[in-house]
């Protein structure tokens, strides 16, 4: 039996789901007996039916002796659903694959334990690494308590993200911003600073064909000048939650709580990138999208405070020493000082060149 062809189908199921099941990861499952596939189901949403038990209750009686293929460790506590491990065992199901275990507390190793003590085989790691990648915002949420940072930026090739006026649009290509809005809907969290909302007015929001998911906007403002005219606190499209220094006070505060939106005043005179993103883990948020300008990257880049970086780098030429860059600041004082990086993928996109890379440290 090709187990790797029903994990890939498993796989790519979870896979459509991607933006929409969080707080809880991607996960698909596929019932096999025989050869023949009697059964499939994705998790499409926290609060609902996990995959596997979509998946088991399409097979109905065929579920007994099959061979059951899930993404990611069956879950074994109860939650808002009843433990996955044990409707496989009241199914007698024969043998689990299960692509990778789950890094919560509450699961690692138990479900899998749970399903050998029942004397169902379980085999581990059939695409581990391809199942890891899905739900790397998941997994290093459910570590670490603070959200997957990705920043964005898109550049020119001489390394700019703005002439010198503060012109920016576009510098990419049609396709290169479509993208952008699919990486979106997959974040919870898009975080800009108050220059990009004071310059550029922008919506943060999801604007694809067929529709998709608003990230929850963030905006990091010391001093709470972001315009009570904008977008982002007028309109009423996703949630707006506005991080400021402490010397903000509730006079300050109160004309952006009446239009809706929240003001968290933090206990010190500047922001602080770490209680931003502990914050945001309290709330719940595993991914966070940064969009912000060369003020706020560079803030991102000195405290080493991001997991992944995807840059979209257009064939234009705009020149200037005072043109904008993805990371202003001082930077560090020296190349040995510098953050490595290693390059994961390189590909066209429209008329770009998408890059995306990882700190190596």
């Amino acid at each position: 039996m090709d187990h790797s062809h029903y994990m890939k189908l498993a796989l790519s199921m979870a896979k459509s789901t991607h933006g929409q099941t969080s707080p809880n990861p991607m996960v698909g499952a596929v019932v096999v007996n025989n050869g023949e596939i009697v059964g499939m189901g994705a998790h499409l949403k926290a609060g609902e039916g996990h995959a596997e038990v979509l998946a088991i209750k399409a097979a109905g009686e065929k579920a007994r002796g099959s061979d059951v293929y899930v993404t990611l460790e069956p879950c074994s506590h109860h939650g808002k659903t009843p433990p996955c491990s044990e409707l496989l065992i009241s199914s007698d199901v024969k043998t689990v694959h299960v692509a990778t275990m789950d890094p919560n507390p509450h699961v690692s190793g138990r479900g899998i334990q749970q399903l050998r003590d029942a004397g169902i085989d379980v085999v581990v790691g059939e695409l581990e690494e391809e199942a890891c990648e899905l739900n790397k915002h998941f997994f290093h949420y459910i570590q670490n308590g603070t959200p997957f940072v990705t920043l964005k930026t898109a550049v020119t090739l001489d390394g700019k993200t703005a002439s010198v006026s503060g012109d920016s649009k576009w510098i990419t290509s049609e396709e290169s911003r479509t993208e952008v809005h699919y990486d979106r809907h997959r974040h919870d969290a898009i975080l800009v600073g108050v220059n990009t909302v004071i310059q550029d007015n922008p919506h943060l929001t999801t604007r694809l064909p067929q529709g998709g998911k608003n990230p929850i906007r963030i905006i990091l403002d010391t001093h709470l000048r972001t315009p009570l005219h904008s977008h982002v606190v007028e309109d009423s499209q996703s949630a707006t939650v506005i991080f400021t220094g402490n010397s903000v006070n509730e006079e300050q505060r109160q004309p952006f709580l009446e239009k809706g939106c929240e003001v968290v005043t933090l206990s010190d005179e500047e922001i602080d990138i770490h209680s931003v993103l502990k914050e945001l883990g309290a709330r719940h948020i595993g991914s966070l999208y940064v969009e912000g300008g060369s003020t706020i990257h560079a803030t991102f880049l000195k405290e080493k405070a991001f997991q992944e970086l995807i840059m979209y780098m257009s064939p234009k030429l705009i020149g200037g020493s005072s043109a904008y860059t993805s990371f202003g600041g001082d930077g560090f004082p020296t190349i040995a000082e510098g953050l490595e990086m290693e390059i994961l993928s390189l590909e066209r996109v429209g008329k770009d060149i998408k890059i995306v890379a990882v700190p190596t440290i």
